[in-house]
């Protein structure tokens, strides 16, 4: 497994904070902010209403665009990551029970409410930023 990919998994073994951007239907990129978490295979999940208009966007358009790793502006000694991937929408039960944390039930009723779903996007391009560095560590699948 190669450094960059290994780092990110590493990062992405706790929950962290991320911008998410996709295609809108008029060809418009939106940002939002986002859960995720990766399993040691590279799968990215992340909580999603059924009933958000991100839904019909991957539906639409798969691409999304992920930056995560500097969660406060006056500590700039951590990298941060962009990636690129494709993403999918599941309502399978066990991704759902696997996936589910307190804090989403200020979202949702529990891991069996109809419109809680789960986006998992496999990453294809990773860009590791390490503090003071010229140029980030590439990953490509």
């Amino acid at each position: 497994m190669s450094e960059v990919k290994e780092a990110v998994i590493k990062m992405l073994n706790t929950l962290q904070l991320s911008s998410m951007a996709s295609i809108t239907l008029d060809g418009k990129p939106w940002t939002r902010y986002i859960m995720i978490k990766s399993d040691n295979e590279f799968n990215i999940r992340s909580a999603v209403s059924l009933q958000s208009r991100k839904i019909k966007q991957i539906e639409n358009n798969p691409e999304v665009h992920l930056t995560f790793g500097i969660n406060d502006p006056m500590d700039l000694s951590k990298p941060y990551v962009q990636i690129q991937g494709k993403a999918k929408i599941t309502t399978d039960q066990t991704e759902k029970n696997d996936y589910w944390f307190d804090m989403l039930s200020y979202v949702f009723s529990g891991p069996e409410d109809p419109n809680y779903s789960i986006m998992i996007i496999e990453p294809y391009r990773v860009e590791f930023n390490k503090p003071g560095a010229k140029a980030p560590e590439i990953w490509e699948k």
